[in-house]
């Protein structure tokens, strides 16, 4: 089946790089750059609707929602991105974010052919994961148009859950198939038709939103410290230290016993120290505060 693919404006030939192959380095790398200061303002026409995106989310997540990203391609490598260090970063279960890709694992490091055209195989991807209409889906496709998942919203319309959608050219499909479109207009990539690129950005740029956003709204950072950060490293056992240090105001030998004590949890070891109590005693007031620290601090 041919598409039109003259009705995308990520598809068109950007003026500004027509000549790119006749540049110096430096003159190629800056018509580049140039191209990328462009993606944050078209993100930030989007705000609105990252911001209803954002409520809702957090109010299904509450419920025990889980967030769905779904795409084909460089958008559902990003989503798949996005979900997967959601865990390390603010100690939330695998299963809490999760990214699918048309084609499977096997895509995330290679392209599959015809993946991303076949509706259904998002369907069964997602009565795998028993998506519910507790969960939110958000699509995922610079195009806008990419049957996988358009499949995806479908189903997931057809449960009853949130649907959103990430895209790139106005009036686009998967834009009026959703209960909320974020449609951040980037214009033509400097190589036509590479969306890899300023569509790409865009895409990181709203999921670095969404996802660290409602984890703010879920307790999971204090002032601006990842507070559930899991020390899975040597850089990250420091780090935890160093918030506990930050957020306290003690010394770093007082931060390590707090830490020792709470079994490496930053939430608690700060709450041992600003409210001079044991660890037991912060483990209890933190789960009464549904693990809001400030809320553990009023008590």
């Amino acid at each position: 089946m041919k598409i039109d693919l003259s009705q995308f404006v990520t598809e068109s030939r950007n003026q500004a790089s027509e000549q790119i192959d006749t540049l110096s380095t430096f003159e190629m790398l800056k018509v580049i750059n140039e191209q990328d200061q462009t993606v944050p303002l078209a993100v930030q026409e989007c705000l609105p609707e990252i911001t209803q995106l954002v409520d809702h989310l957090a109010a299904k997540m509450a419920q025990g929602g889980r967030l769905f990203y779904v795409g084909a391609g460089t958008s559902g490598r990003l989503g798949i991105l996005d979900a997967s260090e959601c865990p390390p970063t603010f100690g939330t279960k695998p299963s809490e974010v999760i990214g699918l890709i048309a084609g499977g694992h096997r895509a995330i490091l290679q392209a599959v052919e015809n993946a991303e055209d076949d509706p259904l195989l998002a369907k069964n991807d997602l009565i795998e994961q028993q998506f519910s209409a507790i969960d939110v889906l958000v699509g995922i496709a610079a195009s806008g148009r990419t049957p996988y998942v358009i499949g995806a919203m479908d189903y997931a319309k057809e449960q009853g859950a949130l649907v959103a959608a990430i895209c790139c050219n106005k009036n686009s499909a998967m834009a009026q198939q959703a209960d909320i479109a974020m449609t951040p207009v980037v214009g033509p990539e400097v190589v036509t038709g590479s969306s890899r690129m300023k569509a790409g950005t865009a895409q990181k740029l709203i999921l670095n939103m969404i996802t660290t956003s409602v984890m703010i709204k879920r307790g999971k950072v204090f002032g601006n410290l990842m507070v559930d950060v899991e020390a899975t490293n040597a850089k990250l056992i420091q780090r935890q230290v160093n918030i506990v240090q930050t957020a306290t105001g003690c010394d770093e030998s007082s931060a390590v016993l707090a830490l020792n004590a709470s079994q490496r949890h930053c939430k608690t070891a700060i709450l041992m120290i600003l409210a001079d109590i044991d660890a037991a005693t912060a483990r209890v007031r933190l789960n009464k505060a549904h693990g809001y620290l400030r809320d553990a601090l009023t008590e």
